[in-house]
């Protein structure tokens, strides 16, 4: 029977075994060893047999690898594209069946995007009109500047806005839009982050707009400088006091102030390609400080040389644990 959605995944080493014979099975047939050797494999623990059962998953939906992986695969037993490959791959099979969904809509609307950044770069445009969008990592946008409207539509991702003042006769509003809205800006500077199903607005200057995509008769919300909110596509969160760090991963940090490790592994794993996991015992423990987010590894040993942490990493550094020192 196949993992379920609520079940935790199994143990990383029978994950990564299940990768490497994923990769063995899709370069060609085995020979009889090599497949009597397999039988035995993913039926000999029941952490193997659960591991199997997420790449046989894998394989039902794709009918194969992901071709983004496929490639590199197929490189030399030992080469570095193999081995991300399998780190890659074991990191799909860990947060099936939602991740593959995920995965697979955001390298979609990556790569048909107007302007786009890959994980763990960011990125500065200068617009047409003057105005500046910084792009988070792993991010996508679309620019539409017409007769009426200075239009940027967030497909995935996160970016920081700093409008300029609109020198065309019909003095187009400045819009910001996702799956869940629209923002005008008021002549600001602010942040917006998509996180299905809501998207996060922070205000550093200026005031901005919002109306709901589902409730566009409804009436608008006016977020002032200093203020935050969130909101779906028919509701609006709370309106409440911006974090005055909102905007350090422009400066390439991550700002930690008494944050629960666990919200700060979520957030680091954003700019670094591979897959953290947290043991659950420190998954409270309260960090406080500056990190570099272009430099994980560099983030990871912080943390372990001020805290009572432990990082362990496999994969050639693809794939971390987090422990109790």
């Amino acid at each position: 029977m196949l993992t379920r959605r609520n079940t935790p995944p199994p143990a990383q080493q029978a994950l990564e075994e299940a990768a490497d014979w994923l990769i063995r099975l899709s370069e060609g047939e085995l020979s009889d060893a090599e497949r009597a050797e397999w039988e035995y494999w993913k039926s000999s623990t029941p952490e193997r047999s659960r591991a199997w059962a997420r790449a046989q998953l894998l394989q039902n939906k794709l009918g194969g690898l992901p071709p983004s992986l496929a490639m590199s695969a197929l490189d030399r037993p030992n080469s570095p594209e193999r081995r991300a490959a399998l780190g890659k791959l074991a990191m799909i099979l860990a947060i099936l069946p939602a991740g593959w969904g995920s995965w697979k809509l955001a390298e979609s609307q990556q790569w048909s995007a107007d302007y786009r950044t890959a994980v763990g770069q960011r990125r500065e445009l200068t617009l047409a009109d003057g105005s500046k969008i910084t792009l988070n990592t792993d991010s996508a946008i679309d620019v539409l500047f017409d007769a009426s409207q200075r239009h940027i539509h967030l497909r995935e991702g996160e970016i920081l806005v700093q409008t300029a003042p609109d020198n065309s006769p019909s003095r187009r509003p400045f819009l910001v839009s996702t799956r869940q809205g629209r923002m005008q800006a008021l002549g600001t500077r602010f942040t917006v982050r998509e996180l299905q199903p809501r998207t996060h607005l922070a205000v550093l200057e200026g005031a901005v707009k919002v109306e709901l995509a589902d409730n566009r008769q409804g009436t608008p919300l006016i977020i002032n400088a200093g203020q935050r909110t969130d909101f779906s596509s028919r509701t609006f969160g709370q309106v409440s006091t911006a974090d005055r760090n909102v905007g350090a991963w422009t400066q390439g940090m991550l700002m930690a102030d008494k944050m629960r490790l666990a919200d700060f592994v979520g957030e680091l794993t954003r700019y670094r390609r591979g897959f953290v996991r947290l043991d659950p015992a420190i998954a409270d423990l309260r960090i406080s400080g500056a990190y570099p987010i272009s430099d994980s590894q560099r983030t990871l040993n912080m943390l372990a040389q001020t805290y009572p942490i432990l990082v362990s990493g496999h994969l050639n550094g693809f794939w971390i644990m987090l422990s109790p020192a």
